[in-house]
C-alpha cells in the first residue's frame, strides 16, 4: 500500500459519531487548513459556522472550537472522503471508492436520525461508490428519496467559499429547514 493510499489520524479530522445522534453533518472531505487546525470547517472564509449560528439548529453562536461539543446537542461530523486536500478538486475516484463504503458502514453503525450531506457532489459520490447508484446526476437539495439504513438523507448547499452561488442567508435557511426536519422526525 502506498503512502497516499491510506491516511492516519494525524492527516485528517476525527469522526464525531456515536449512536443516538439526531444529525450527522457530512462534508465532502476535510480541507488541509481544517486538518492543520484540528477542527471542522476551520477556514474563516467557509460560511458553515456563520450559517449554523444564525439558524434555528443550534440556537446560539458556535465556531470551529465547538465541533466536538456539538455531540452534546445531538450533532456529529464526518466526511465522504477522509483524505485532506487544499480543494475538493484534489480528490480522485480512488478516494471515493475507498472511503464512501466506509462512510456507509459508519452511518449504519451510528444510526443518526438524519445523515446530512454538504453538497450534491459529496452525496452523488456517496451514492455511486457506496450504494452503486449510477444515475444520480440531478440531485435536488433537501430531503432525499434514499435512506441509509434507518437514517433519512438531507442535502444542503456546500458552505465552502468555492460555492459562492448561495448567500449566507440562503445557507442559513437550509439549516433552518434541517432543524424543522429534525423536529418533525423526532415527533415535536
Amino acid at each position: 500500500m502506498t503512502e497516499s493510499a491510506h491516511h492516519t489520524i494525524a492527516d485528517t479530522l476525527p469522526d464525531y459519531l456515536r449512536p443516538g445522534l439526531d444529525i450527522v453533518l457530512i462534508g465532502l472531505n476535510p480541507s488541509t487548513r481544517s486538518v492543520e487546525a484540528g477542527r471542522y470547517f476551520a477556514n474563516p472564509r467557509n460560511r458553515f459556522w456563520r450559517a449554523i449560528s444564525a439558524s434555528e439548529l443550534i440556537g446560539r453562536e458556535v465556531g470551529p472550537e465547538d465541533d466536538a461539543a456539538l455531540l452534546d446537542l445531538g450533532i456529529g461530523f464526518t466526511d465522504v472522503v477522509k483524505r485532506a486536500t487544499p480543494q475538493a478538486s484534489g480528490l480522485n475516484a480512488a478516494d471515493y471508492r475507498r472511503d464512501a463504503p466506509l462512510l456507509r458502514e459508519k452511518l449504519l453503525e451510528s444510526r443518526p436520525i438524519i445523515a446530512c450531506f454538504h453538497g450534491a457532489t459529496g452525496y452523488r459520490a456517496y451514492l455511486r461508490y457506496a450504494e452503486d447508484v449510477k444515475n444520480a446526476s440531478k440531485i435536488a437539495l433537501g430531503l432525499q428519496p434514499y435512506a441509509i439504513g434507518e437514517s433519512r438523507v438531507f442535502v444542503l448547499p456546500n458552505p465552502s467559499p468555492a460555492n459562492a452561488r448561495y448567500s449566507l442567508q440562503e445557507l442559513t435557511s437550509w439549516y433552518d429547514e434541517l432543524s424543522r426536519l429534525r423536529r418533525e422526525l423526532k415527533g415535536g
